[in-house]
């Protein structure tokens, strides 16, 4: 009987102390969802979506990074390069790399080779869809295995920003695009804290720690990124707990409902992603810009603000958003149906116009244009709405075959990088070195080209404030207000750093970030 007694007594000890083990166990998956519902190219060269910038950006470096929860350039620091230093005309760099950085799956290790063969294929239109920010690169040169030589035709701003972890200053592993080619969007390989284990389309993505870090091996063991494109679906993920981090919906309604949520954080997230109409000037009847102006005097801003909710949103006030180097406000044109109406008239449209938007069916970006579209519908102009799926979207409005373009852009915030991608007539869709001038604006060439090589700060300034000027004055676009983005997290998620804003859409995820016990 003792000895029953002894075994019983065993037995519960050791399944006691399994349930505290398991009971503290410390979680090493974190489970990311986004809005999106797939990706659409795993290369950090070829991608402009947002879906594919949050997670890339755990997977990928640059020779400069703005500090994890910054958005600012006042933030730069290090990355794969230690140190740099450049001529007094600001048209040579060299930068001085980081030793014994590994890239993932055992593509060993990062040299100047592969910065040299990274930034000319961001500079190459075949290989990447940031090509025109690399114009002023002249030669890339490997000094030797860690030092790197940067030429430029003349000085750019911020170029330090460009050579960040973000759009075309990824830097991606030689050997491993070469001998993938065309599969190498599919397993990215970089350099990052977290490498590519597995992508299943329309459900997930899976990430795992890369041991190797050259800043120390993460905490974090997993990441599953999950595309679930309903937003009720996305909620409720959070809200039982399946979901640690998700994309929000940019309404009041959803912070609200969010934070109501027990352990819910809000992340509100700069800089604002600019929801901008651009104007196809090639097309009948937008060629005559008093239909153009029609468009304009149309929209209520304050009106579209307040469908949205300002905790996320603000009316937009220039072509160029808030808070970018070089931006103004400008007077944008005023909410006048009177006014639109008389401009349809004097173009020969007095019974009104119609045009053609093609539009992503994601909801994010539906219930942008639905509004919009019922406000034009007031003075006569029938927009009509062609749903495609996003990834369609992207190639279609790139082909010229939408007379209106909503789209919503965040890019490095320097008013040069905005102003040349979507007004520059370099960028014109449709040309070899098309961008997202979606408009054909040609309007401020001048202005913009000759802002690049003003070495002048405050003249420069004042370039690219008479370059809002003209764009606003020929009405290639008409900008509607700007989004902030927002994530929810639980409280149990420790990041590592402060958020206050991300290049990348979405919060870093870094060697520092875990769960907390």
């Amino acid at each position: 009987m003792e000895l029953k007694k002894l075994i019983f007594a065993i037995v519960l000890t050791l399944a006691m102390a399994c349930l505290v083990s398991t009971a503290t166990a410390q979680k090493n998956t974190l489970v990311v969802a986004t809005g999106f519902a797939d990706a659409n190219r795993l290369d950090p060269h070829l991608t402009s979506a947002g879906q594919d910038k949050t997670v890339l950006s755990w997977m990928f470096n640059g020779l400069t990074r703005i500090q994890p929860g910054e958005a600012s350039p006042e933030f730069i620091g290090p990355d794969l390069a230690e140190s740099w230093t450049s001529n007094p005309g600001g048209t040579e760099w060299t930068f001085k790399l980081r030793e014994k950085v590994r890239f993932h799956h055992g593509y060993g290790e990062l040299t100047s080779e592969d910065i040299v063969y990274s930034l000319n294929r961001a500079a190459n239109p075949k290989t990447s869809s940031f090509s025109a920010d690399f114009a002023a690169f002249d030669q890339v040169e490997a000094i030797d295995k860690y030092t790197v030589k940067i030429r430029l035709k003349y000085p750019i701003p911020s170029l330090l920003g460009l050579l960040s972890g973000y759009h075309g200053g990824n830097i991606v592993c030689q050997k491993a695009a070469v001998e993938m080619g065309e599969d190498f969007k599919k397993k990215p390989i970089g350099a990052g804290p977290f490498m590519f284990a597995e992508y299943k389309s329309q459900q997930l993505v899976r990430l795992i720690a890369h041991k190797q870090y050259f800043r120390g091996a993460p905490k974090l063991e997993e990441i599953i990124y999950r595309y679930i494109s309903s937003d009720a679906s996305r909620d409720l993920a959070f809200q039982s707990g399946e979901a640690d981090m998700i994309f929000g919906k940019q309404e009041e309604s959803w912070v609200q409902r969010i934070m109501r949520i027990p352990g819910a954080k809000i992340a509100v997230l700069e800089p604002a992603e600019l929801n901008t109409l651009h104007l196809n000037m090639s097309m009948k009847p937008l060629d005559d810009i008093r239909v153009r102006e029609a468009i304009a005097h149309a929209i209520d801003r304050q009106a579209l603000v307040k469908f949205r909710g300002d905790t996320a949103n603000r009316p937009a006030k220039s072509v160029v958003p808030i808070g970018y180097l070089g931006y103004n406000e400008m007077k944008l044109p005023s909410y006048d149906p009177a006014k639109s109406r008389k401009l349809l008239a004097e173009a020969g449209h007095p019974n009104g116009v119609t045009v053609k938007a093609i539009q992503s069916t994601m909801p994010a970006l539906m219930t942008i244009l639905e509004p919009v579209q019922e406000q034009l519908r007031k003075v006569g102009i029938n927009l009509v709405i062609e749903p495609v799926e996003h990834a369609t979207f992207h190639s279609q409005i790139r082909q010229n075959l939408s007379q209106v373009v909503l789209y919503q852009a965040a890019r490095f915030p320097v008013a040069d990088t905005y102003l040349t991608q979507f007004y520059l007539s370099d960028s014109i869709v449709g040309t070899p070195k098309a961008v997202t001038n979606f408009s054909h604006c040609k309007a401020a060439d001048d202005e913009i080209k000759k802002a690049r090589i003003e070495q002048d700060p405050e003249k420069q300034k004042a370039l690219w404030k008479a370059a809002q000027r003209k764009i606003l004055d020929d009405m290639c676009s008409v900008p509607l207000y700007e989004s902030l983005v927002l994530w929810a997290y639980k409280d149990s998620l420790d990041l590592g750093y402060n958020l206050h804003g991300s290049l990348n859409l979405g919060p870093p995820i870094t060697e520092a970030t875990r769960f907390k016990k």
